[in-house]
């Protein structure tokens, strides 16, 4: 029981530490980033490029998704401008999987230091940057803990159980990872999470590549509420978002051993296999998927337009 509380108030942090980061960096640059998503997404390649360096900025694809379905709602952009973005977003949300594997554990404390005297200055600056180091340190300070909690409860056995049944059946553990992402809302939180029991050696690396999966479907939950009452594009923005996500982890289903393979050639810690294994996942669908950019639109148009 204290490990399950203990496991809910590290996502609490986890994802408190992400809000605060998000917060900290989206009010050092919202003006600049909303400028940006309006003026440069006239074709879809652009698109791609603003929706990768924005989300990359704030730390989370939601986020992103959310600002641009509010932005087509208010008309400051059409559907067929989102279709790059929301292929950015995909690969823009692999920098904070990427960022949450270095070893700065010694730092934590001085960032929250650092951040909290920051934080309760005047200067509108320099406070968005001490929200942004508290955040960061919340973040990293939540993984250290997915990894000491991880390596206690491994052999729980009702964590056994659970583990064991998602072991080797890779169509349950995509469906936790979308489960488990659409109810605490971040991708990046769920990836945080199976890193800490990969680290510990509590979970195979195929599974942990299956939940990763699942939770880029779980992500478009929130792109979803978002678009409910936003007008006939938003929606169809929403309705995007949903079928890329989809229609990327069905190619990809049928090669997960392979991915597991090349995480492992690829780096020799289980974090960094996994986090590398997304940015090949989240670059290639979206790669493949922007020549016929145009095209994709139209068919979410004639599917979702009624």
């Amino acid at each position: 029981m204290v490990q399950l509380l203990l496991f809910f108030l590290l996502i609490g942090l986890f994802i408190y530490g992400m809000t605060l980061l998000r917060s900290g960096l989206f009010n050092l640059s919202a003006d600049s980033l909303k400028k940006w998503l309006a003026v440069m997404t006239n074709s879809p390649w652009k698109g791609l490029v603003i929706g990768t360096i924005v989300t990359a900025v704030l730390q989370s694809s939601s986020a992103v998704m959310i600002i641009t379905i509010g932005m087509v709602a208010a008309r400051m952009l059409t559907f067929p401008q989102t279709i790059g973005i929301i292929l950015g977003t995909n690969i823009g949300t692999t920098f904070t999987t990427e960022l949450i594997t270095f070893n700065i554990e010694s730092y934590i404390i001085p960032l929250a230091a650092a951040g909290s005297i920051l934080a309760v200055l005047k200067k509108n600056s320099m406070r968005s940057t001490g929200l942004a180091l508290l955040g960061l340190s919340a973040v990293f300070a939540a993984m250290r803990g997915f990894e000491y909690l991880a390596g206690s409860v491994k052999n729980n056995d009702m964590v056994n159980h659970w583990l064991l049944t998602l072991d080797g059946n890779y169509m349950f553990a995509v469906a936790a990872g979308i489960v488990l992402t659409a109810i605490i809302q971040s991708s990046t939180a769920t990836t945080g999470i199976i890193m800490g029991f990969l680290t510990a050696g509590a979970m195979d690396l195929d599974t942990g590549i299956a939940i990763m999966l699942g939770s880029n479907i779980g992500t478009c939950v929130d792109a979803y509420l978002a678009s409910i009452g936003s007008g006939k594009e938003a929606k169809l923005t929403a309705f995007a978002h949903i079928w890329l996500n989809c229609l990327g982890v069905a190619a990809f289903y049928p090669f997960i051993h392979a991915l597991a393979v090349f995480g492992q050639s690829a780096a020799g810690s289980p974090d960094v296999q996994l986090a590398h294994i997304s940015v090949l996942f989240n670059v290639i669908s979206s790669l493949l998927v922007l020549p016929v950019a145009n095209q994709f639109g139209r068919f979410v148009i004639r599917l979702h337009d009624r």
